[in-house]
């Protein structure tokens, strides 16, 4: 099973802020015993690089990846530091390129047909859709489902465990993606039983979701 299939099975990467390098760990643990495999560290802070390092070499379970890759010097800090996977906002060429080259996963953010279309032209198969909810949410990615039916989807921006079903649901949606499993707040106050909980919570819908679809 390739990366995007597990991706696919999961059908959740939670997107985490992580504020102190040292809570990187215990939330990757939190997150795993919740049933969730992956993890997406955004490079919003300055200890992301640190978090991403800490949680590679302690928690070898954990699929960690970085997020919010704007540029190419990101790509390659990001996968120096040990990311498995690379996730950006928008679609950066650059970045793209530099993460097929080294083999590495890539999933940049497409919301517009010319996007998608470049994407597509890259040999990729999953592209997010970021923010889902002020884009047009699922209406606007089955839109653009009818016309790219070769590329999957995968929205963050809105999404919770009360709305997931909506689009895990459906065919065109590979996983979802949001911090509402993990936020910033618990995990700075190391509610750590709390995100566990939360993740519990979002795996079990997801094996009902999928189950039934």
């Amino acid at each position: 099973m390739d990366f995007f299939e597990q991706v696919e099975k999961a059908g959740i990467v939670p997107v985490v802020v992580i504020d102190d390098a040292s809570d990187a760990v215990p939330t990757a643990e939190a997150l795993l015993s919740g049933g969730v495999e992956f993890m997406e560290i955004t490079l919003r802070t300055s200890c992301a690089l640190e978090a991403i390092r800490q949680v590679k070499k302690n928690v070898p379970k954990m699929n960690v990846g970085a997020g919010t890759v704007l540029s190419l010097s990101n790509a390659k800090d990001a996968i120096a530091a040990g990311a498995s996977f690379i996730v950006s906002p928008g679609f950066c060429p650059e970045v793209v390129d530099h993460c097929l080259a080294w083999e590495v996963p890539v999933i940049p953010g497409c919301v517009t047909p010319t996007e998608i279309t470049a994407a597509f032209n890259k040999g990729l198969s999953i592209v997010k859709f970021f923010p889902a909810k002020v884009y047009g949410g699922k209406s606007a990615i089955k839109e653009l489902a009818g016309v790219f039916r070769q590329v999957r989807f995968l929205p963050t921006g809105g999404i919770d465990t009360e709305n997931m079903d909506e689009y895990l649901s459906e065919p065109y949606i590979a996983a979802v993606g949001g911090s509402w499993v993990c936020p910033s707040k618990m995990i700075a106050s190391h509610d750590f039983e709390g995100i566990t909980k939360k993740c519990t919570e979002a795996t079990q819908k997801i094996r009902e979701i999928k189950k039934e679809s």
